[in-house]
């Protein structure tokens, strides 16, 4: 008897694995040309960046007879793309120490204590999200004019962090909110305040959610060009790298390969950003998802 019944749980597991075999032979199938369907544009980008400008229109395909890495160096000396790399370095990295500060803070409170006129300040947040970039140019240059940082790195640094980050605010919120309320008693008993509370106890617990919205706010900041355009018109040397690849753009002639290269330099970042923090990403969405 006892033997039947192992023999049934070993079928049993058999079917299992066979069932989850062909479940994920079934989804690799149906995934795989999408991926390839997704990321063939990358990839043309990048095989564009290797030829001449005949040769980009000649037809879809990848290859090339002669790899012209001179594209590279052409974009970053000539089209002044070095200078427009460490706008963008300077620009995004500061702006994302504002905005994680910022909203981990704020999201720290919303979460954690309850308060008249919370829950209309979390509608008046997610009614930002439907407010265009555009209409919010006027006020933020304004701002910007009246501080004297209309000339500086660091006026495009602040208009680019102080955006409504409402889906980082919630992220925060979220997770804060799930955390023990045990661990703020005894940092009070210890003597601890609202700030030390917040930096030493829960911020540390909270880096899927910081990861995310590094990633949230890196790439809002490195690919803006509507705002630091806006922003540089009249000192071109503050340009970011994606105003500045728009410079290959002549009135008569583009050089679509010189923004091909330098396209790929500005996307290299990014992906290089996302593989490193991909893991904190995948759990911080996995979290707000749960919650």
């Amino acid at each position: 008897m006892l033997g039947r019944r192992r023999a049934g749980r070993r079928r049993g597991r058999g079917r299992r694995r066979r069932s989850n075999v062909v479940r994920a032979t079934i989804l690799s199938v149906v995934l795989v040309p999408i991926c390839l369907v997704w990321i063939y544009p990358f990839i043309w980008m990048v095989s564009a960046s290797l030829k001449t400008n005949a040769e980009v229109f000649s037809g879809l395909g990848l290859f090339t007879d002669v790899v012209r890495l001179d594209n590279y160096v052409r974009a970053w000396n000539e089209a002044n793309v070095g200078r427009y790399f460490f706008n963008s370095v300077f620009v995004t990295v500061f702006s994302v120490l504002i905005a994680v500060t910022a909203t981990s803070m704020i999201g720290y409170v919303l979460g954690r204590y309850r308060f008249r006129g919370k829950k209309v300040i979390i509608g008046i947040f997610a009614a930002a999200i439907f407010l265009p970039e555009g209409y919010t140019i006027i006020p933020v240059f304004d701002l910007i004019s009246k501080l004297g940082l209309t000339g500086s790195l660091w006026g495009v640094t602040l208009a680019e962090a102080g955006g409504a980050h409402v889906v980082i605010i919630l992220l925060f919120a979220g997770f804060f909110a799930q955390l023990p309320g045990e661990l703020e008693e005894a940092a009070r008993i210890d003597g601890a305040g609202f700030l030390r509370i917040f930096a030493s106890v829960y911020l540390p617990l909270a880096k899927p959610v910081i990861a995310t919205a590094v990633i949230l706010q890196f790439m809002h900041s490195w690919n803006d060009f509507l705002l630091p355009l806006v922003l540089t018109l009249s000192q071109p040397d503050l340009r970011t790298l994606a105003v500045g690849i728009y410079a290959f753009k002549g009135e008569h002639l583009t050089d679509w390969s010189g923004m091909a290269a330098a396209s790929t330099i500005a996307l290299l970042p990014i992906i290089l950003l996302f593989f490193f923090l991909q893991r904190y990403f995948v759990e911080s969405v996995a979290g707000a998802m749960k919650g």
